[in-house]
């Protein structure tokens, strides 16, 4: 891996992999919906949308096709936190890939004819997103656990404000947040020196400044939240207390939450699908943030078994809260981890993601023998630190479903140390 800065200061981070033939290639900005007013709701996946909706020099078709005629992927995705712009393309084709990308990020028209059609599309995406209720409820999950706080508010925003932008917010936005200090380049695959003088010749005179804007950090509510919604399941979701990017027990909570809900050999898992046949789909993550993190337990399933699914969830988490993780369930879990990050690192855009969100996010990058250290060195006792801080506080609720009444006689305090 390779550290550096262009001679205006932007961040480049990449990695050669000669063995293959492709290169993946990603522009990260540290900007996202939790850095969205109320009223600018939507404003950064908004733009990522538009990005791709034609330059001075490229039609939204042109851009679809200089990738088309190469054989090339080019995306992107809005987070929290981070907007990222990427693709993927033959190690002989970078110079087409950066060339497009680059007048994408700098010379975007921001047409007003296109932002209508594609708040449209937008539209459609939030109407989809809201006749899925296994997707709305991991945002009323977030709503549940962090109140009013940035954090909780929707990646797609609203309606009301999505219809209200114009082209000057838009340029407002990315003037205050798409700046030198917020941007990282991010190159893995099969490179060579010659990509720093393309990197200066596309990105070398963007000057984009702005002051670093401090972020408040945000308090666990243990809220409870219900939407009402004509389903054949109930859609479930309990968030605990995590941990933010690049704690020290960050290995000791993937570990524990492969022991939980991790997997088809996890603890949630086999006693409420392979066991009891409650539930389909029943899993937990862990999601961290720049300073806080949620672990969370999802599961879908009839009405009359909820109560039923909300009980053994309760068993396997006071299980674990007294007794912890097994040592089998520790080395099992390292084995697991190991195996699943190495084979992570097997394509160029893994790196690359990799890459990219270490540098903007904390700034640290480890080799994979360091990280294989740090998870070997992961002891009971560092788990035991996660289940006693995950425990601090009654949980969080949120559920999709036509009736409530199950609801009603949840203690959600049970769990606390």
């Amino acid at each position: 891996m390779k550290k550096l800065q262009l001679k205006n200061g932007l961040r480049v981070v990449m990695e050669q992999i000669p063995t293959c033939r492709s290169v993946s290639f990603g522009i990260w900005v540290k900007t996202g919906s939790r850095n969205e007013t109320s009223e600018q709701g939507g404003i950064s996946h908004f733009i990522e949308h538009m990005l791709f909706k034609g330059t001075e020099r490229f039609s939204a078709r042109d851009i679809a096709e200089e990738f088309d005629a190469i054989g090339g992927n080019v995306n992107a995705f809005t987070s929290k936190e981070y907007t990222c712009f990427y693709a993927k393309v033959l190690d002989e084709h970078l110079p087409i890939a950066v060339d497009v990308l680059s007048d994408m990020f700098f010379r975007s028209k921001f047409d007003e004819e296109e932002m209508g059609r594609e708040k449209n599309v937008i539209l459609e995406e939030i109407s989809m997103y809201e006749d899925t209720p296994d997707d709305m409820v991991h945002d009323l999950i977030t709503q549940a656990a962090y109140g009013t706080h940035p954090l909780a508010l929707p990646i797609l925003g609203t309606e009301e404000k999505l219809l209200a932008m114009g082209p000057q917010q838009l340029r407002s936005y990315m003037g205050d947040r798409y700046t030198l200090d917020n941007i990282v380049i991010a190159v893995a695959g099969n490179i060579n020196d010659s990509i720093v003088e393309l990197l200066e010749k596309h990105f070398g005179d963007f000057e984009g400044r702005g002051g670093n804007v401090s972020l408040e950090a945000p308090e666990f509510m243990s809220g409870l939240k219900f939407h009402r919604k004509k389903t054949e399941q109930n859609h479930l979701c309990l968030s605990f207390p995590g941990l933010p990017i690049g704690h020290r027990n960050q290995y000791a909570m993937v570990l524990l939450n492969n022991a939980l809900g991790g997997g088809m050999s996890s603890r949630l898992f086999q006693e409420i699908r392979e066991k009891r046949g409650l539930a389909y789909s029943v899993y937990s993550y862990h999601s961290s943030h720049a300073d806080s993190g949620l672990f969370t337990v999802y599961a879908g399933t009839a009405p009359k078994q909820t109560k039923d699914v909300l009980d053994l969830t309760m068993e396997v988490l006071h299980e674990i809260s007294r007794k912890g993780m097994s040592e089998k369930e520790l080395r099992k879990g390292k084995e697991q981890l190991k195996g699943s990050l190495i084979l992570s690192l097997e394509s160029t855009g893994s790196r690359m993601n990799r890459l990219g969100k270490n540098e903007l996010m904390t700034g640290r990058h480890y080799t994979l023998d360091e990280m294989i250290e740090q998870i070997e060195a992961v002891t009971m006792e560092r788990v035991n630190e996660v289940i006693q801080d995950m425990f601090s506080k009654p949980y969080a609720l949120a559920m999709v479903g036509a009736s409530d009444r199950v609801l009603s006689g949840v203690r959600r305090d049970e769990l606390v140390v």
